[in-house]
Order: C-alpha cells, then structure tokens, then sequence
C-alpha cells in the first residue's frame, strides 16, 4: 500500500512540474505579445506588464511600483497610467488600491486608435512623481498595440542607451522585496590616490591625564567614577579620607585642633582679667596655629579631598575602588580627551615624501568587518613625520590629527589609507555593489524589472565604502545591494520555471 501511494506521489508531483512549465510558456508568450516597460524616476521604479493596447478592449497593466529610497514595494497610495497624444489630448487610468504590495492592476481602454508617449503617474508616501514609459500604439480591430519607442534607459543627464547585451538572469520583484536590495545608475567619479599602513588611535599630547592620590588615605565610598564617564575639566573624579599615621587619625587631629582653639579663647578672657600669663597664652595659640596647619595640609580643612580631572574628557580606566586604601602618588584613575586624536601610521619610506603635496583626508579600516571610516581634508591636519626610518620595522612614523568625533576609540589597531590631493577618473560604485564570483570581482546590471546579467569587472582601487572599477559601460543600471542574491538565483536557474502569480 505505502508503495501505491508512492508512484501516486510522484506521478503527482510530475504533473505539477509539466502545468508550471505551460504555464510558464503561456505567461512568456503572453508578455511577448503585449507590452513590458521598465521606467525610473527619482522616487519610484516602474515595471509594468499589460496585454496589447486596442481600442474600446480593457487591457490590464500589473504595475509594479518600488519605492527608491529603500527599495520597498508601494503599499499604499495610487497610480495612473497615462495615453498622451500628438495633439496634447490624453487619457488617465487611475489605480488607488494595490493589488498586492508593490502591484497596481491598472485597466487601460483606449479611446482611439495612434501612437502615444506612455507615463506612469504615483502618489506615495514618497511623494508624487510623474515618469515617462516610452511610447506605445494602440490598435484597432486586429492590430494589436506595442511598445514602439521603449523608455529612456540612463541616467536622465545622459541620453538614452541601449541596456549592455548578455544572458539575462531572472530576479522577480517579489525576491527584490524580500531581500535588501538597491539599484543606481553607474556614474563617473573620481577617488584620490592614498598610501597606506598600519596605525594606532591614541589621545592628541596633552590629551591624556593620569590622576594619583596627592596624599596617604582612603578612597571614599562616595566615588562614583566609571569608565566611561565623562567630565569636565576640574570635576572631581576621585575623594580620598586622608590618613595621617597609624596613630592618629584625621578626626583626632581635628578635636585636638577644635580643642586647642577653645582653650586659646579662654586664656585670652582670662589674660584680661590677669588670670593668666601673657606666656600661656602664646603657647596655646601656637598649639592651636600649628593643629590647624597639620588639618588644613592634609585635608584642607574637610573631611575628604578631591581629586580634579586637569582635562575635559572622558574616564578610561578606574583603577581603584572605593575603600581601598591608597598610598601618595598611587594612580586612581585615568582621563582621555577624545577630540583631537591622533592617528599614528607606520608608513613605507618610499610613500612618505607624497605627504609633501598635502593631505586630502583620512581613510581608517577597522577589523572584523566594520564598515571603514572617512575623514575629509578639513578634518585631518598632518602633524609629523619621523626623521628616522625604525630600524625594528622598517618604518617611518606619521602622526595625523582627526579634529571631528570618531566612533574609533583611542588605543583601537587599524589599517589607515592617506589620501593625497591628486584624484584618479573612472566609474565609481558603491563598495556593496561588487560581488567576488569565484576569485572573479562581478556587477548585476539591470536590465529591465525583473532582468539582470553579469558583468565581469577590473577593481583599480577601494577606497572607503567605494570602489574604481574598469570594464562596466557608463549609464549601466547596476545593483549596489543584493547581487549576492541575484548570483545565487543565476546558479540555481537551471531548476524549474517560475512565473508570476497575480
């Protein structure tokens, strides 16, 4: 029986695979028989399918809209296709609910028969945007309605090109939504050449501080300092009970001295009243002077005494705990000024006499996959360069100053790219865009919708979060999030066909 039900599986699953396939055909010829744009604007993407324009017949165009910034589908908001003709006159087929997310199924009946420039009309969350489609013919009887003219394809300050010629790879815009995907036009730019080395983040000279107990004592349980923190210049950072001697302590001192001085009132009436010698009256204010001193020396006359920061910045390392006992000149904490730092590079004598020209900025290149950090010209200042080559590594050590906030902390290892003012031309793209295939750096260029191809690239430098790239056509609409993806549906088309479900 379990065997029966088996070839009854499989014989199931065999025909579900040959309808997929028809299906497939049938939705392949369709879409060759009517009409497919593709359109962006600055806000949205359109990529409309619909069956061939004729007049006085509803043709239904699913629309798919997506949202630029962010690349969702349009969920809410509506769209008209929009029939103008040669004389101004046009017809609008309004869309104000989606069909699903992303998809508007527009029903477009001509009124008459002509070639006509196609735009698509949205109003979204983005705001409204008006993006021309080509220029279509609508039929009349048994003439059926194409695409005549397609859409401007490049960025609108170019003119028109055609899309690069190669195998397209199927990417459906249901996917594109559900992965983190981005597409822009590839523009030319231009990088600065840059010499590199390994560096150090340290605190700016000056810009550090270590604070030690000016005196024997013990650190109060009112200390609230953690790393962390940060102060002003002249906030207490530690307090400190001072410790006279194992003999005495700070509270005797202070009732010796409280007493000394109340004695010395006494003798004073009393020397009025010549009660007393002029002498006992002497040695008791010099008891008393002399207590007060020994108070004030050690703790100002307080309880407790305050340790300041001699800096504006932040605490980097706490190292007592309250109770400890602390002997003078211990350290208790240390303080860090976070802006400027300085960033020390260990550079190759050949590439140091470049700095000579100046410095157009700072690229720093964190480990463990953080996304690099770029500083402009205004913001980093050479300060110095080594007289000397370091005879343990080879090196000649360069000191630039970051004058802006850095989410880099002092004492972080990183690799540091020295930007020079001499620029280099080419297409520049997005560091995101650029796929390793196989040892073999690739770009998906879109062709239209749901089309994309491969296109192999030569990487002349990386620079930031951007890369020079060589071999990709200048107006191409490349993928700059979700290529990754997009290669991973190239492998696996060899499988089943699939068709949209609308």
């Amino acid at each position: 029986m379990n065997k029966f039900l088996r070839i009854i599986a499989v014989l199931l699953v065999a025909g579900s695979l040959v309808g997929c396939s028809r299906r497939a055909e049938t939705t392949h010829t369709e879409e060759e028989e009517g009409i497919a744009v593709t359109a962006w604007g600055d806000r949205y993407e359109i990529f409309a399918e619909a069956d061939p324009l004729v007049v006085g017949q509803v043709s239904k165009s699913h629309t798919h809209v997506t949202i630029l910034e962010g690349f969702p589908p349009l969920k809410e908001g509506a769209v008209s296709a929009i029939l103008r003709g040669g004389q101004g006159a046009q017809q609008a087929f309004r869309q104000e609910r989606a069909l699903r997310d992303g998809i508007f199924s527009i029903e477009i009946k001509p009124a008459q028969a002509g070639i006509f420039d196609l735009s698509f009309q949205v109003d979204g969350p983005a705001g409204a945007e008006t993006i021309p489609a080509g220029r279509v013919r609508v039929g009349e009887g048994d003439s059926l309605g194409l695409l005549v003219e397609p859409p401007h394809y490049g960025p609108p300050d170019r003119p028109s090109a055609d899309p690069p010629a190669g195998e397209p790879i199927s990417f459906l815009k249901e996917q594109q939504w559900r992965t983190d995907f981005a597409t822009a036009w590839a523009r030319e730019g231009a990088v600065h050449r840059g010499v590199r080395g390994p560096a150090r983040i340290r605190p700016a000279a000056g810009g550090e501080a270590l604070l030690t107990a000016p005196l024997d004592g013990v650190v109060a349980t009112t200390t609230r300092a953690f790393v962390g923190m940060e102060v002003p210049r002249g906030a207490t950072v530690v307090r400190l009970t001072p410790r006279v001697g194992s003999d005495r302590s700070l509270e005797q001192i202070r009732s010796e001295y409280e007493l000394a001085q109340a004695r010395s009132k006494r003798l004073e009436e009393l020397l009025k009243l010549e009660a007393v010698s002029q002498a006992e009256v002497e040695e008791a204010r010099a008891r008393a002077k002399t207590l007060s001193a020994e108070l004030h020396a050690i703790g100002g006359g307080g309880s407790q005494v305050e340790v300041r920061s001699p800096l504006a910045g932040r605490i980097a390392e706490v190292l007592v705990v309250p109770g400890q006992a602390v002997a003078a000149g211990t350290p208790l904490a240390r303080v860090v000024r976070t802006k400027p730092l300085w960033v020390e590079v260990a550079m190759r004598p050949a590439d140091v006499g470049a700095l000579a020209h100046g410095v157009a900025g700072l690229v720093l290149y964190p480990s463990g996959g953080q996304a690099p950090v770029t500083f402009g010209a205004r913001e980093v200042r050479l300060v110095s360069r080594a007289p000397e080559v370091n005879r343990a590594t080879g090196s000649v050590g360069t000191i630039l100053e970051v004058r802006t906030d850095s989410p880099l902390r002092p004492g972080t290892a990183v690799n540091a790219e020295v930007l020079l003012p001499e620029e280099v031309r080419g297409i520049v793209v997005p560091a995101s865009a650029v796929i390793d295939d196989g040892g073999v750096p690739v770009l998906y260029i879109q062709l239209e919708g749901e089309s994309f191809i491969r296109q192999e690239v030569r990487v002349a430098t990386t620079q930031g979060d951007t890369v020079l790239v060589e071999g990709l056509p200048v107006g191409a609409r490349i993928v700059t999030r979700g290529g990754a993806a997009i290669r991973r549906a190239a492998l696996l088309r060899s499988g089943p066909p699939e068709g949209h479900v609308h």
